[in-house]
């Protein structure tokens, strides 16, 4: 027979009960290093014996930098430290910005039982939403509202806006958030002589650090955001002539039903400021012209609906994206002191700007009169060697005169945009898109508003420009397979929606293959 002995438990350390485990969740830029070490550094300061890990995200901002850290009362012997965090097993979770909570949520670090989340609620995009080619954000008031129920406590509110103010960046605040908390038994002061003992922006970094305290101590929260105020009708100053003919299209913009005012409104600012008042009279025409269809097919029990979206989208597709657009704006006065109050430049501090351009050949091309773009695009030989010239990445310091001046001579081009390659076939190709919505009016007015919605596939210059002309036209051809159905508008919103989802059409895909089955079944 065999005896089972007991085994004799050891002894449970009580200095685990102090233990802290304390992760950070920050991009690039943000300061999640720095932060770390001002942590380890007030630890210590304080008799903790503490560690810090990292495990670094794929890039800046596909995947965030994950820095642990755990400290415990000093003693005798070095505990031995986990390297990593590990799910349900967190005290204080500090996430640089909101998504980053949302991930730290999803990854179990955050539990109601024992985890204080510490996150700002600014906003950084992540790739993942700047690639979609509609509206890729995600919705942080969701993570907001989840982390409520996942965290023992919250202390969530805009650190960015903070750091910001005072001259210093995100860590500070995230530091002095911390410190507002009360998670950790450590005195105010000596979270000040952390910082301090930096050695860098003291000053800046401490009134961060201070407005933060405040605002975590008194669990402040971000007030609702106000409803936006109606923008004024902006005074302009400029040459008489020209005033009065602003004042012309003023006179007519008031002349417009009311649903569609406000979206004429700004498109006209936008159509002039691309080019100038002689332009904009040609938006107003066209969308005149629209106008007494609408009026025709009782656009008016509809609220205008057909030249409202007209108004939107036809302003987008006349002001296009070229290269002469984009040295423009790159050149326009103010910009300089824009770039120097984004990256918080003082007075008497040199910056550099360093613009990087990749032209090709197409683009080249398109920039030409109309003869002889289409003289040289004919010839794929003279495109080929055009194209070796041209087509390799450049930066340009606008900061130079030597590389100011070629934008400058290149943005001065737009007034003769209306003699150039590309303008011809941009309106053409907007002809066609209104002719295939004005075609669908009388017999669908719901599908002809759709027709005119589709145009907002179609943005950028170069190849961002042929992926989207590729899915309008795509798009336009899954419109006309529904054309004549009683369904047909609510299938090219879906289309629409479908093209917006992945920038490699994927959805689009999957959205046409379902419209062919159930059409080619009809007609069978």
């Amino acid at each position: 027979m065999t005896e089972v002995l007991p085994v004799q438990s050891a002894a449970r350390d009580p200095r685990l009960d102090d233990l802290v485990k304390l992760a950070v969740m920050a991009v690039g830029g943000q300061g999640g290093g720095v932060l770390t070490n001002w942590i380890i550094d007030l630890a210590e300061r304080n008799g903790y014996a503490a560690q810090a890990t990292s495990v670094a995200g794929v890039a800046q901002r596909t995947g965030a930098t994950i820095y642990y850290v755990e400290m415990l009362p000093e003693a005798a012997r070095q505990p031995v430290f986990a390297l990593s965090p590990a799910e349900g097993d967190v005290d204080i979770l500090i996430a640089a910005e909101m998504m980053e909570a949302g991930r730290a949520i999803m990854r179990g670090f955050v539990t109601p039982d024992r985890t204080t989340l510490i996150a700002s609620t600014h906003r950084a995009l992540a790739v993942s939403e700047k690639v979609v080619p509609g509206t890729g954000l995600a919705d942080a008031e969701a993570v907001q509202r989840a982390a409520e129920e996942a965290a023992r406590a919250v202390v969530a509110f805009d650190m960015e806006a903070i750091a910001q103010g005072a001259g210093s960046v995100i860590s500070a605040s995230l530091f002095g958030a911390l410190a507002g908390s009360g998670t950790l038994p450590f005195p105010v002061e000596s979270y000040r002589e952390t910082i301090r003992a930096s050695g860098r922006g003291v000053e800046k970094s401490l009134a961060a650090f201070e407005a933060a305290r405040e605002a975590a101590a008194s669990r402040h929260r971000d007030p609702a955001p106000d409803p936006e105020p109606v923008a004024e009708e902006a005074e302009f100053v400029g040459p008489a002539p020209l005033l009065r003919d602003w004042e012309a299209l003023g006179r007519r913009i008031a002349a417009l039903p009311d649903p569609v005012r406000p979206l004429a409104r700004a498109g006209l600012a936008r159509v002039v400021d691309y080019q100038d008042v002689a332009y904009g009279a040609e938006y107003l025409d066209r969308l005149e012209a629209l106008l007494a269809e609408d009026r025709a097919q009782d656009g008016a029990a509809r609220g205008f609906d057909f030249t409202a979206t007209a108004a939107k989208y036809l302003a987008t597709a006349m002001a296009y994206d070229d290269i002469l657009r984009v040295a423009d704006l790159k050149t326009r006065a103010g910009r300089r002191e824009r770039v120097a109050a984004e990256m918080r430049a003082g007075t008497g501090t040199l910056v550099q700007v360093t613009e990087y351009v990749h032209p090709g050949a197409a683009e080249v091309v398109s920039a030409l009169p109309v003869r002889l773009g289409a003289y040289v695009e004919a010839r794929p030989g003279l495109m080929r060697m055009l194209d070796r010239v041209v087509n390799r990445g450049r930066r340009m310091r606008t900061d130079r005169l030597s590389g100011f001046l070629p934008l400058y001579v290149a943005a001065g081009l737009r007034r003769r945009r209306r003699t150039l390659l590309r303008h011809g076939r941009e309106m053409a190709h907007v002809d066609g898109w209104l002719d295939a919505a004005r075609a669908r009016l009388p017999l669908d007015y719901a599908h002809a508003v759709e027709t005119l919605k589709i145009r907002r596939l179609v943005k950028g210059y170069s190849d961002t420009h042929a992926r989207g002309l590729a899915k309008f036209d795509r798009v336009m051809s899954g419109a006309a397979l529904v054309e004549g159905r009683a369904d047909a508008a609510d299938w090219t919103a879906r289309l629409i929606t479908a093209a917006l989802k992945d920038p490699k059409g994927e959805a689009l895909d999957g959205a046409l293959r379902t419209i062919r089955s159930f059409t080619t079944a009809g007609e069978a």
